[in-house]
């Protein structure tokens, strides 16, 4: 913590420019290193208590997989993204971007999701339609589109809502990546595979969060 003095001082803007910027750089400091300790505490906590998590992680090491607490990583990120796969390094939790325990393990199921799909089917995520499928498949089965991540989201569509969600959020995946042009090519991507890939509820029997 930063003495109570200089705190005073920031409030009351009577801290000189440089004062100021050291001021500013010491909280980003104490924030980014609270974020990565909670991080680490919500990660372990889910590794040990989810079931959604700790199956698919089962799984995933199943069919050749390594994904573990090693390689199961907290930083900072510079997009709005919560999380994210690598095929050689791991997963990414944005520890700046999960505010709850909750979202960790909807992030984490996310990802694990995709390292099912690498692992089992050999996905090229730089292929539009494989890494359309692949999205449709996380959002829907990590439970980040539970009737209660969507009302949070004030998206209150009863018909279809989880199909909707898979969809929209499939869609925006999509977009950002480097081989897609623009939205339409997105949403085409998305639409050539959502009734396959939103069926295709593997390794699960049905949809479970």
């Amino acid at each position: 913590m930063q003495n109570f003095f200089t705190q005073v001082k920031h409030k009351f803007g009577l801290l000189d420019p440089s004062e100021e910027q050291k001021f500013l750089q010491n909280e980003a400091k104490q924030l980014e290193a609270a974020q990565c300790k909670q991080c680490h505490e919500y990660r372990d906590w889910v590794l040990a208590n989810s079931p959604t998590v700790r199956f698919l992680q089962q799984e995933v090491n199943k069919i050749g997989g390594n994904i573990n607490e090693n390689n199961i990583v907290c930083a900072q990120c510079d997009d709005m993204k919560s999380g994210g796969f690598n095929q050689q390094l791991g997963i990414l939790l944005c520890q700046d971007k999960l505010g709850s325990r909750r979202h960790l393990e909807d992030t984490l199921a996310h990802e694990l999701v995709h390292a099912y799909d690498y692992c089992r089917f050999d996905v090229d995520f730089l292929n539009l339609k494989h890494h359309a499928c692949s999205e449709i498949r996380a959002s829907t089965l990590s439970g980040e589109c539970s009737m209660l991540n969507e009302f949070f989201r004030l998206n209150f569509k009863a018909n279809r809502g989880l199909q909707a969600c898979a969809r929209r959020r499939a869609i925006l995946s999509v977009k950002s990546n480097p081989n897609c042009k623009d939205e339409a090519q997105a949403t085409a991507a998305v639409n050539a595979v959502f009734e396959h890939c939103f069926n295709d509820t593997r390794p699960f029997d049905e949809v479970y969060r």
